[in-house]
């Protein structure tokens, strides 16, 4: 399944791209699609501990399990004012 990315804030510059889209198995996680975006932009890695991540507007665990559609969006721990 494709699931849309959305980068914010400085993680759009360290991406260079507001949105990607990452190919998953069908039944995966918020942590696996994480895994797939570490692996592919190793950049965000060692921000992996503090990223807040929402599921269209809902804040997500990394147990949730994502489906066909699905937007995420991947926010740095501090956000400007």
């Amino acid at each position: 399944m494709t699931i849309r990315v959305l980068f914010w804030s400085y993680f759009r510059e360290r991406v260079g791209a507001e949105s990607a889209e990452v190919t998953l198995a069908e039944g995966a996680r918020v942590a696996d699609l994480l895994s797939a975006v570490h692996g592919r932009w190793p950049v965000l890695e060692p921000l992996k501990g503090c990223t807040l991540v929402a599921v269209g507007v809902d804040y997500a665990d990394p147990e949730r399990v994502l489906r066909l559609g699905d937007e995420v969006s991947l926010f740095p721990p501090v956000q400007g004012g």
